[in-house]
């Protein structure tokens, strides 16, 4: 992925006009949703409810549920396949995709094949939306999508579980703020050149810091309105580290008051670490780990 490698040439089409602005070439307008694959659906919508998320829709021919709160969505991925390729066979639930919200899907399909993303062939269903995308990290994938507005993609791909609110309220004023991805020892270099080469998305001081995690490079990602844009942390593992897996590894979520929000989530049964390097405070907190891959992380922010 480093490498970069462009497509060949029958593979491009010209740029769009309306993709000439170079701080946000794509178009990029924020994320989605978070996909998760898991072998334990049940297990895993147990901690997703205690983040307060509610289960709203069920797609029409997949083993996948819809689950929001406020304007956060998280998919959960239950189809055996996708769930043994995410988690590598293991009995543990992980983050397989990140969709990002475009300007036009296709255009900007075409521009990160054309500055050297690598695609991800789909075999859309019957009545299934043809979602374009390309590989992430670890093997995951990074949609695009243009239906976000008053006509989306789960208008057509899920169905609405019956005598459920489909915008349920977030907990304790709750937003998207970013991902935590892990890279592979001495990547960093390439992983920026990636995401600013494809998205945009570029380096922020490292005087800047949110939260408590403090490790690796901040990266913020542009968007068509402010209030849309997120952060990508990126994190080298420790020199004595065995563990040199590439992943997405937790989601970033902002609160206007963490330490009311940890107060609210806790009442859901959610439990958060505290240890002496890492804690709940003012700046941030950080839940346990769940299901071999699953948790959050709560940062400082005004939605």
């Amino acid at each position: 992925m480093s490498d970069l490698l462009l497509q060949p040439e029958h593979a491009r089409e010209p740029l769009q006009d309306s993709f000439s602005d170079e701080a946000n070439p794509i178009g990029l307008d924020g994320v989605e949703f978070i996909e998760y694959a898991t072998s334990q659906p049940q297990q895993l919508g147990q901690v997703l409810e205690m983040m307060g998320f509610r289960p709203i829709a069920r797609h029409r021919s997949r083993e996948v549920l819809l689950y929001r709160q406020g304007g956060i969505n998280i998919v959960v991925n239950a189809n055996p396949n996708d769930a043994q390729g995410a988690t590598h066979g293991e009995p543990a639930s992980a983050i397989a995709a990140v969709a990002l919200r475009v300007r036009d899907a296709r255009a900007a399909y075409r521009y990160v094949l054309e500055h050297g993303g690598w695609e991800v062939p789909t075999h859309p269903e019957a009545m299934e939306l043809n979602i374009p995308a390309i590989h992430g990290a670890g093997g995951s994938r990074i949609y695009f999508v243009d239906r976000y507005r008053d006509f989306s993609i789960y208008d057509v791909d899920f169905v609405k579980i019956p005598g459920v609110d489909p915008h349920p309220p977030a907990v304790a004023g709750m937003h998207f703020f970013g991902i935590v991805q892990y890279i592979g020892t001495g990547r960093t270099y390439d992983w920026l050149e990636f995401y600013q080469a494809l998205f945009g998305i570029a380096a922020i001081p490292d005087e800047q810091r949110f939260g408590i995690m403090p490790a690796g490079k901040l990266l913020r990602a542009p968007a068509l309105q402010a209030g849309n844009r997120f952060m990508l942390q990126v994190i080298e593992p420790e020199a004595d580290s065995l563990d040199n897996r590439e992943r997405l590894q937790r989601i970033g979520l902002g609160v206007p008051d963490v330490l009311a929000a940890v107060k609210a989530l806790r009442a859901l049964g959610m439990e958060f670490v505290e240890t002496q390097a890492a804690h709940t405070e003012r700046r941030g907190a950080i839940t346990r780990n769940y299901l071999g891959g699953v948790l959050f992380e709560l940062v400082h922010s005004q939605p």
